[in-house]
Protein backbone atom coordinates (compact mmCIF):
# COMPACT_ATOMS: atom_id res chain seq x y z
CA UNK A 1 0.00 0.00 0.00
CA UNK A 2 1.54 3.45 -0.86
CA UNK A 3 -0.05 6.27 0.91
CA UNK A 4 -0.29 9.95 -0.45
CA UNK A 5 -1.29 12.98 1.56
CA UNK A 6 -2.66 15.66 -0.15
CA UNK A 7 -2.91 19.27 1.55
CA UNK A 8 -6.57 19.79 0.21
CA UNK A 9 -9.20 18.25 -2.45
CA UNK A 10 -7.43 20.39 -4.87
CA UNK A 11 -3.97 18.69 -4.37
CA UNK A 12 -5.59 15.19 -4.15
CA UNK A 13 -7.17 15.77 -7.46
CA UNK A 14 -3.90 17.29 -8.96
CA UNK A 15 -2.32 14.18 -7.76
CA UNK A 16 -4.67 11.42 -8.79
CA UNK A 17 -4.71 13.43 -12.51
CA UNK A 18 -1.08 12.93 -12.19
CA UNK A 19 -1.34 9.25 -11.75
CA UNK A 20 -3.68 8.98 -14.98
CA UNK A 21 -1.40 11.05 -16.99
CA UNK A 22 1.83 8.47 -16.31
CA UNK A 23 -0.59 5.16 -16.88
CA UNK A 24 -1.30 6.61 -19.85
CA UNK A 25 2.05 8.21 -21.29
CA UNK A 26 3.12 4.55 -20.40
CA UNK A 27 0.40 2.39 -22.04
CA UNK A 28 -1.39 4.71 -24.55
CA UNK A 29 -4.59 1.64 -24.89
CA UNK A 30 -4.75 1.49 -21.40
CA UNK A 31 -7.90 0.43 -19.85
CA UNK A 32 -9.42 2.64 -17.45
CA UNK A 33 -12.02 1.83 -14.40
CA UNK A 34 -13.87 4.94 -13.86
CA UNK A 35 -16.11 5.98 -10.77
CA UNK A 36 -18.61 8.88 -10.61
CA UNK A 37 -19.23 10.71 -7.57
CA UNK A 38 -18.58 14.38 -6.52
CA UNK A 39 -14.53 13.49 -5.64
CA UNK A 40 -14.28 12.54 -8.84
CA UNK A 41 -15.38 15.63 -10.62
CA UNK A 42 -12.55 17.41 -10.20
CA UNK A 43 -9.92 14.68 -11.06
CA UNK A 44 -11.89 14.76 -14.25
CA UNK A 45 -11.49 18.54 -14.85
CA UNK A 46 -7.60 18.04 -14.06
CA UNK A 47 -7.54 15.48 -16.40
CA UNK A 48 -9.21 17.48 -19.24
CA UNK A 49 -6.86 20.47 -18.52
CA UNK A 50 -4.04 17.79 -19.66
CA UNK A 51 -5.48 16.67 -22.53
CA UNK A 52 -6.28 20.50 -23.57
CA UNK A 53 -3.05 20.69 -23.25
CA UNK A 54 -2.78 18.04 -26.08
CA UNK A 55 -0.58 16.26 -23.62
CA UNK A 56 -2.55 13.16 -23.71
CA UNK A 57 -4.35 11.37 -25.86
CA UNK A 58 -7.21 9.01 -25.76
CA UNK A 59 -8.01 7.62 -29.37
CA UNK A 60 -6.44 4.11 -28.15
CA UNK A 61 -8.36 4.26 -24.15
CA UNK A 62 -11.34 2.18 -23.31
CA UNK A 63 -12.57 3.13 -19.88
CA UNK A 64 -15.33 0.87 -18.11
CA UNK A 65 -17.47 2.57 -15.25
CA UNK A 66 -17.64 0.98 -11.71
CA UNK A 67 -22.09 1.27 -12.05
CA UNK A 68 -25.21 2.55 -13.03
CA UNK A 69 -28.64 2.94 -11.45
CA UNK A 70 -31.67 0.56 -12.80
CA UNK A 71 -34.21 2.35 -14.49
CA UNK A 72 -32.40 5.49 -15.44
CA UNK A 73 -32.12 6.24 -19.11
CA UNK A 74 -28.92 7.48 -20.35
CA UNK A 75 -30.48 10.59 -21.13
CA UNK A 76 -31.19 11.21 -17.55
CA UNK A 77 -29.14 14.07 -15.60
CA UNK A 78 -28.81 11.62 -12.41
CA UNK A 79 -27.33 8.78 -15.02
CA UNK A 80 -24.31 7.51 -14.32
CA UNK A 81 -23.58 7.70 -18.09
CA UNK A 82 -25.33 11.12 -18.15
CA UNK A 83 -22.63 12.03 -15.80
CA UNK A 84 -19.55 11.10 -17.67
CA UNK A 85 -20.47 12.20 -20.57
CA UNK A 86 -20.65 15.77 -19.13
CA UNK A 87 -18.01 15.67 -16.65
CA UNK A 88 -15.30 13.70 -18.74
CA UNK A 89 -15.92 11.99 -22.16
CA UNK A 90 -16.97 14.66 -24.57
CA UNK A 91 -13.94 16.92 -23.46
CA UNK A 92 -11.74 14.44 -24.49
CA UNK A 93 -11.26 12.63 -28.08
CA UNK A 94 -12.39 9.47 -26.50
CA UNK A 95 -14.54 7.02 -28.84
CA UNK A 96 -17.75 6.43 -27.38
CA UNK A 97 -17.38 2.66 -28.63
CA UNK A 98 -14.91 2.49 -25.98
CA UNK A 99 -16.65 3.60 -23.36
CA UNK A 100 -18.57 1.41 -21.31
CA UNK A 101 -21.12 1.67 -18.22
CA UNK A 102 -23.69 -1.45 -17.22
CA UNK A 103 -26.81 -0.52 -19.11
CA UNK A 104 -29.20 0.70 -16.61
CA UNK A 105 -32.21 0.03 -18.49
CA UNK A 106 -31.76 -3.79 -19.45
CA UNK A 107 -34.24 -6.53 -19.42
CA UNK A 108 -32.37 -9.10 -18.11
CA UNK A 109 -30.64 -7.78 -15.44
CA UNK A 110 -28.46 -11.32 -14.66
CA UNK A 111 -27.62 -11.46 -18.25
CA UNK A 112 -26.41 -7.83 -18.18
CA UNK A 113 -24.32 -8.69 -15.39
CA UNK A 114 -22.35 -11.54 -17.11
CA UNK A 115 -22.33 -9.56 -20.17
CA UNK A 116 -20.39 -7.10 -18.30
CA UNK A 117 -18.14 -9.43 -16.64
CA UNK A 118 -17.15 -10.50 -20.31
CA UNK A 119 -16.84 -7.76 -21.86
CA UNK A 120 -13.88 -6.36 -18.85
CA UNK A 121 -12.34 -9.56 -19.43
CA UNK A 122 -12.35 -9.66 -23.22
CA UNK A 123 -10.35 -5.91 -22.68
CA UNK A 124 -7.82 -7.73 -21.00
CA UNK A 125 -9.13 -6.44 -17.64
CA UNK A 126 -8.36 -3.04 -15.94
CA UNK A 127 -5.16 -1.81 -15.93
CA UNK A 128 -5.80 1.82 -13.88
CA UNK A 129 -8.99 1.68 -11.76
CA UNK A 130 -10.07 4.62 -9.88
CA UNK A 131 -12.18 4.64 -6.74
CA UNK A 132 -13.87 6.77 -4.09
CA UNK A 133 -14.98 5.25 -0.52
CA UNK A 134 -18.90 5.64 0.58
CA UNK A 135 -19.13 6.72 4.69
CA UNK A 136 -20.45 2.87 5.22
CA UNK A 137 -17.19 1.66 3.25
CA UNK A 138 -18.67 0.72 -0.27
CA UNK A 139 -16.69 0.98 -3.24
CA UNK A 140 -18.76 1.00 -6.30
CA UNK A 141 -22.22 0.28 -5.15
CA UNK A 142 -20.96 -2.97 -3.21
CA UNK A 143 -22.67 -2.20 -0.04
CA UNK A 144 -21.70 -3.33 2.97
CA UNK A 145 -23.40 -7.34 3.65
CA UNK A 146 -22.14 -11.06 5.31
CA UNK A 147 -19.99 -11.72 1.56
CA UNK A 148 -18.00 -10.23 -1.19
CA UNK A 149 -19.52 -10.51 -3.98
CA UNK A 150 -16.87 -11.43 -6.75
CA UNK A 151 -18.87 -10.96 -9.86
CA UNK A 152 -20.90 -7.75 -11.67
CA UNK A 153 -24.46 -7.88 -9.66
CA UNK A 154 -27.35 -5.99 -9.17
CA UNK A 155 -27.42 -4.58 -5.41
CA UNK A 156 -30.14 -3.21 -3.24
CA UNK A 157 -29.11 0.27 -1.92
CA UNK A 158 -28.28 1.07 1.78
CA UNK A 159 -30.50 3.72 3.22
CA UNK A 160 -27.32 5.50 4.14
CA UNK A 161 -26.00 5.58 0.58
CA UNK A 162 -29.56 6.55 -0.83
CA UNK A 163 -29.44 9.26 1.68
CA UNK A 164 -25.95 10.33 0.30
CA UNK A 165 -27.06 10.41 -2.94
CA UNK A 166 -30.02 12.28 -2.81
CA UNK A 167 -28.37 15.51 -3.05
CA UNK A 168 -28.14 14.95 -6.44
CA UNK A 169 -31.54 14.30 -6.70
CA UNK A 170 -34.92 17.18 -6.11
CA UNK A 171 -36.55 14.67 -3.52
CA UNK A 172 -34.84 11.41 -1.79
CA UNK A 173 -37.94 9.56 -3.04
CA UNK A 174 -36.32 9.78 -6.66
CA UNK A 175 -33.60 8.34 -5.92
CA UNK A 176 -33.04 4.68 -7.61
CA UNK A 177 -33.28 1.84 -4.98
CA UNK A 178 -31.14 -0.86 -6.77
CA UNK A 179 -28.26 -0.59 -8.93
CA UNK A 180 -25.56 -2.53 -11.15
CA UNK A 181 -22.19 -2.38 -9.87
CA UNK A 182 -19.01 -3.73 -10.90
CA UNK A 183 -17.82 -6.99 -8.46
CA UNK A 184 -15.00 -7.00 -5.81
CA UNK A 185 -13.03 -9.40 -8.01
CA UNK A 186 -12.70 -6.85 -11.07
CA UNK A 187 -11.91 -4.57 -9.11
CA UNK A 188 -9.13 -6.49 -7.25
CA UNK A 189 -7.74 -7.73 -10.34
CA UNK A 190 -6.87 -4.11 -11.84
CA UNK A 191 -3.33 -3.33 -12.00
CA UNK A 192 -3.24 -0.55 -10.19
CA UNK A 193 -5.98 0.69 -7.75
CA UNK A 194 -6.27 4.52 -6.70
CA UNK A 195 -8.72 4.96 -4.11
CA UNK A 196 -9.27 8.72 -3.78
CA UNK A 197 -10.74 10.13 -0.26
CA UNK A 198 -11.38 13.80 0.73
CA UNK A 199 -13.15 15.41 3.75
CA UNK A 200 -13.02 15.18 7.43
CA UNK A 201 -16.56 13.09 7.17
CA UNK A 202 -14.77 10.47 5.62
CA UNK A 203 -11.94 9.86 8.28
CA UNK A 204 -13.37 7.30 10.72
CA UNK A 205 -14.32 4.75 7.97
CA UNK A 206 -10.44 5.38 5.33
CA UNK A 207 -9.27 4.44 9.21
CA UNK A 208 -11.44 1.20 9.21
CA UNK A 209 -10.63 0.50 5.75
CA UNK A 210 -7.12 0.60 5.65
CA UNK A 211 -6.08 -0.63 8.88
CA UNK A 212 -9.13 -2.60 10.38
CA UNK A 213 -10.02 -6.14 9.88
CA UNK A 214 -10.84 -7.56 6.61
CA UNK A 215 -14.26 -8.13 6.35
CA UNK A 216 -17.72 -7.70 3.73
CA UNK A 217 -19.12 -5.50 6.25
CA UNK A 218 -16.83 -2.82 5.34
CA UNK A 219 -16.30 -3.72 1.70
CA UNK A 220 -13.40 -1.18 0.82
CA UNK A 221 -10.95 -3.23 3.37
CA UNK A 222 -10.01 -5.74 1.12
CA UNK A 223 -8.19 -3.69 -0.47
CA UNK A 224 -5.54 -4.19 2.11
CA UNK A 225 -5.04 -6.95 -0.26
CA UNK A 226 -4.14 -5.57 -2.99
CA UNK A 227 -0.50 -5.11 -4.25
CA UNK A 228 -0.45 -2.14 -5.91
CA UNK A 229 -2.84 -0.23 -3.84
CA UNK A 230 -2.55 3.52 -3.69
CA UNK A 231 -4.65 5.92 -1.55
CA UNK A 232 -4.53 9.38 -2.20
CA UNK A 233 -5.70 11.49 0.61
CA UNK A 234 -6.48 15.49 1.94
CA UNK A 235 -5.33 16.07 4.94
CA UNK A 236 -9.58 15.67 6.61
CA UNK A 237 -9.46 12.66 5.64
CA UNK A 238 -6.41 11.53 7.59
CA UNK A 239 -6.85 12.88 10.81
CA UNK A 240 -7.70 9.60 12.68
CA UNK A 241 -4.42 7.75 11.25
CA UNK A 242 -0.86 8.56 12.55
CA UNK A 243 1.75 8.25 10.69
Amino acid sequence: MEIIRAKNYQDMCRKAANLIFAQLIQKNDSVLGLATGSTMVGIYKDIITRYSSGDLNFEKVATVNLDEYLGLPSTNPQSYRYYMEENFFNHINISPKNTYLPDGMCDDINKECKKYDMLIDSLGGIDLQLLGLGLDGHIGFNEPGNVFHKNSHCIQLNESTIKANSRFFDRIEDVPKRAITMGIGSIMAAETIVLCVNGENKAPILKQVLYGPIKPQIPGSILQLHNNLIVIADADAFKEISF
